[in-house]
């Protein structure tokens, strides 16, 4: 008789998503219970610019609402970053360890980009202008992160096969992005005008080039 040879299955923990789903959550709890009328307005971001102009000073941007709502982008991307590199490689990837790359590249990739664009602004006069341009522009990639947050527990838990479903998100997150800026354009549109040259150069320089070097690291590797 041929001997059973039995090989014990090892699964991967998922217990760490969700521990940090649970703290994506409890930031959002926590907001809408201490800011709870600014998050009202914050939800409503999709179809009303009031909170745009309500919180639009400069200060805004390093509050403890908008900090605490950005460490929940960051999560939230991450997440969705390592499911798309997960669906489209065919390699066998530990999720975790992963994460922490991505999650480590947002982070300094996006602190980064901020350092440069305080001395690129500064350089080019423009601070104010720079200031709030990146104020909006959080506030409506973290209005994306909160709706892209359940569709991440989803298929962290029930990954899906059909790569289709992965790049119309993907092509929905790009149209959404661009939107922003055209939203910004539309507000700032006095100032610019002012200052065109200088903010062809700004767009050139940190809107497009740091996204298009990205594009070319990712496809080469």
């Amino acid at each position: 008789m041929n001997a059973i040879e039995l090989h014990e299955r090892i699964t991967e923990s998922k217990d760490w998503a969700a521990l940090l789903f649970v703290i994506c959550l409890g930031i959002v709890t926590v907001n809408k219970s201490i800011s709870w009328v600014r998050f009202s307005e914050f939800i409503r971001l999709a179809y009303s610019d009031k909170y745009n102009k309500i919180y639009r000073d400069s200060s805004n941007l390093l509050d403890g609402f908008t900090v605490s709502m950005f460490f929940l982008q960051l999560f939230s991307f991450s997440f969705f970053i390592l499911l798309a590199l997960q669906q489209f490689d065919a390699k066998e990837n530990n999720s975790f360890i992963l994460y922490i790359q991505v999650f480590t590249f947002l982070c300094v990739f996006i602190l980064s980009k901020l350092l440069i664009d305080k001395i690129i602004a500064t350089a080019f006069k423009i601070e104010e202008f720079a200031e709030q341009f990146n104020l909006l522009k959080v506030n409506y990639r973290t209005y994306l992160s909160l709706l892209l947050l359940p569709i991440n527990i989803i298929l962290f838990y029930n990954p899906i096969t059909s790569n289709a479903f992965f790049w119309v998100l993907i092509v929905s997150l790009f149209s959404l992005n661009v939107v922003t800026y055209i939203v910004a354009l539309k507000l700032y549109q006095n100032l610019l005008l002012r200052k065109i040259f200088y903010f062809i150069l700004y767009l050139c320089t940190l809107e497009i080039a740091p996204y298009y070097f990205i594009y070319n690291w990712f496809t080469k590797n």
